[in-house]
This record gives structure tokens, sequence and C-alpha cells, in this order.
């Protein structure tokens, strides 16, 4: 079935999950779950994952027919998982933490379709190994004051056009910017809604390409 035969709605508020939605040529909602992302497991894949699937089953819970998705994506730097800085000072240390250091950035997705035939769970994530360039403090400061660092997981944008943090991406850069494209279309045909090839030059070369 296609794309635009099914309703599909994205489970999440995040403008930049929304640009990268748009890149797969579908037409799509938005409605945000707004879940308690508190959680004791300190395993990257298993939060992510099991963030994904609750943000999907919640909006699904209130869209029954339609196709959801949810997606959430966590930094993981020696074992310890950084979440959003909360403020100045935990996002100056988490970017002083990862400066000039490889860490892996997980991003877990869910697409959960539902219909007369019944209900469709699907979930997968993405694991991508990030290195950072030796950026100044005076560079982090500047990023911090812009206030981009509270909204983002390890309190970074890999594609922030002005303070550039990333030195080196081996994996998917769809999924450091919080959507796998290529997982999200898997995840999708196989229940049952066909979506095109992702419309982004970086994806052509992506090595989770199906």
């Amino acid at each position: 079935m296609s794309a635009q035969a099914r309703r599909i709605v994205l489970a999440s508020g995040s403008p930049r999950r929304r640009e990268l939605l748009t890149a797969l040529g579908v037409t799509y909602e938005v409605d945000p779950a707004d879940v308690d992302e508190t959680t004791d497991e300190q395993d990257p894949v298993r939060v992510a994952e099991g963030l994904a699937l609750l943000k999907a089953r919640t909006v699904a819970a209130r869209r029954p027919a339609a196709v959801v998705i949810g997606s959430d994506t966590v930094v993981a730097l020696d074992g310890r998982l950084l979440g959003k800085p909360a403020d100045t000072e935990e996002a100056r240390a988490m970017l002083r933490s990862l400066r000039g250091r490889t860490h892996e950035v997980v991003t877990g997705v869910a697409v959960i379709a539902g219909g007369p035939t019944g209900r469709i769970e699907r979930v997968a994530h993405s694991s991508t190994a990030v290195t950072m360039r030796e950026y100044a403090d005076d560079e982090i400061e500047a990023f911090i004051a812009t206030g981009s660092p509270f909204d983002k997981a390890g309190g970074y944008a890999s594609q922030d056009p002005v303070f550039t943090p990333t030195a080196r991406i081996d994996g998917c850069p769809c999924g450091v910017v919080g959507l796998p494209l290529w997982t999200l279309r898997a995840l999708l045909r196989d229940a049952g809604v066909e979506v095109g090839t992702p419309a982004l030059e970086r994806c052509a070369g992506c090595l989770e390409r199906d």
C-alpha cells in the first residue's frame, strides 16, 4: 500500500525529525507524544528503542488507525548516557567531555500500523560513531548562548552551521540528527507502507542503505 493511502503520524515535535521525514516524500501529521523519558536503564540501545516504542504506542493509542512513527536519540560516552542538558553548567560539562573524542549516537525508531487486519509493531535502531573536533572554550560559550544545546541529547547538533562540532561521522548521519531514514524506510515497508528513497544527497552513500 502506498504511503499516501495511509495516514502517517510523527510522534515528535522535533523540527529536525520533521525535515528528515519530509525527505522520504510522504505526507504526514505531527502529534508529539510528550512522554516521561526518565529511565534507570543505561544500555543505549534498550533506552533508544524503548523510548521510541513508548512514544509510538502513546500516540497510536489515540490514533489507532494511523501509521505512527516514534523515535528517540541517545548519546553515550564511556558507558554514560548524555541526555538533554538541564542548564548551562551541564551543557558546558557535556561539550567539554565530548571534545576531541569519539562517542556513540543511537537512535531508536518504532513504527506502529493499525488497521482492519490487526496491529503491527516494529522497532529498530541506528548506531553511529561520532568524533568531535577540538573546539575551543569560547566556541562552547558562544554555542550555549544561542540556547541550542538544551533540546538536544549530548547538548549539540551535528548539523549546526556555526558551531560545526563534529570532525567525523562513521555511520548514518540522519541517525545522528534524529531519524535514520533507511532504517525507517525498512520498518515502514515491513508494516506494508511503501515510500520512496530518501531525497538527501548524504543518504545515497549511507552504510545503512538497503
